[in-house]
């Protein structure tokens, strides 16, 4: 093999390890990100049904099914 392909392979096995290394999330980010998932969740379900914008979806999909084309 010439040393050209050597250093490329070296390069790549060494770039291999070290996205092994730092592949995934641990346990306590995997709990942290579901926690903000659910509170986004939560806050967004209290936006969607509240009066205001529970009137607005309302009178959106009336106009939209009442529309003529």
């Amino acid at each position: 093999m010439s040393k050209v392909v050597r250093a490329r392979l070296r390069a790549l096995v060494c770039r291999m390890r070290v996205a092994r290394r730092d592949a995934g999330m641990v346990t306590s980010e995997y709990a942290m990100g579901i926690v903000a998932a659910v509170a986004f969740a939560v806050v967004l379900y209290k936006v969607v049904t509240s009066g205001a914008v529970s009137a607005e979806l309302q009178g959106i999909v009336k106009r939209a099914l009442g529309a003529r084309m």
